[in-house]
């Protein structure tokens, strides 16, 4: 999907015809504005799929691992929170997330006739029964 004029039933039959196995998004505003639909869609099709952000898990997404946002939040806080106090964003290191997280959505999972190993979800941070 690129652009304003996507199609995403013809993305899905596409998967489809093409016998794809699994659905793996990469965030943008496009895809985050359809969430739903997409999620939706790819259980419908029975799509295992794997998303960057848990923002997709409760909608119906099966699984994500990502960097856990409230903690990214509170870092991107603490450097606006230094330069507000005057320290220059020059002198300010970059950082990169350090704190990641597994979520899995067991409905999901149930609906598309899929069954998660437990060694996998004592592994995740959050599972959604």
């Amino acid at each position: 999907m690129r652009g304003p004029d996507y199609d995403l039933d013809g993305a899905f039959q596409s998967a489809v015809k093409g016998r794809a196995s699994a659905l793996v998004t990469i965030g943008g505003a496009l895809l985050n504005r359809h969430r739903k639909q997409i999620v939706n869609r790819a259980i419908k099709h029975r799509l295992p799929s794997m998303y960057d952000s848990s923002l997709w898990i409760e909608p119906g997404g099966l699984i994500s691992y990502s960097s856990n946002d409230a903690e990214s939040y509170r870092r991107a806080a603490w450097i606006v929170d230094k330069i507000l106090k005057g320290t220059k964003p020059a002198d300010i290191p970059v950082e990169q997330p350090t704190k990641f997280e597994l979520v899995i959505n067991l409905k999901t999972a149930k609906q598309i006739g899929l069954t998660i190993p437990q060694s996998m979800l004592f592994r995740a941070d959050r599972v959604i029964k």
